[in-house]
């Protein structure tokens, strides 16, 4: 029964939330870490490569869906990509407090409180199981 649960959960992408704060929330009640990622989802090369090889892979979601709140922060340039107008907001705010040099990709382990715990800056370094490993580190350090 396991491998049937296992994998309807690869067979569901990845669920991100748009809202920061009901993400920090649910960090709260699930002891969970908030994964924050900035991308510029239809202009920068490595955030693509990012989203590609990293963070839609089989093994981050198994890890995502049992650890983390994931949170991205969008920043596209073409119109029709744009979301609505408060989540353009919201992912202005995130900026202004999480990304103020404007870089991308970014991505922050952030506890349910939205203190800092580790950052990366472009794409992590090693494979996916590598970084699965960086994470998993700071979500049993923080538990």
């Amino acid at each position: 029964m396991k491998t049937v649960a296992l994998l309807f959960l690869f067979l569901l992408p990845i669920q991100w939330e748009p809202s920061f704060e009901h993400a920090k929330v649910l960090a709260s009640e699930k002891k969970e870490l908030i994964l924050l990622n900035f991308s510029g989802s239809d202009w920068c090369v490595p955030c693509i490569s990012l989203r590609k090889d990293f963070l839609e892979s089989e093994a981050f979601a198994a890890f995502a869906a049992e650890n983390l709140i994931l949170v991205n922060a969008d920043f596209p340039r073409k119109k029709k990509s744009q979301g609505d107008p408060a989540q353009i907001k919201r992912n202005a705010s995130l900026a202004e407090q999480y990304n103020p040099n404007g870089i991308f990709p970014r991505t922050l382990l952030l506890n349910a409180e939205g203190k800092v715990l580790k950052t990366w800056e472009g794409k992590p370094k090693g494979s996916v199981d590598e970084w699965i490993a960086e994470l998993k580190v700071v979500c049993q350090a923080t538990k």
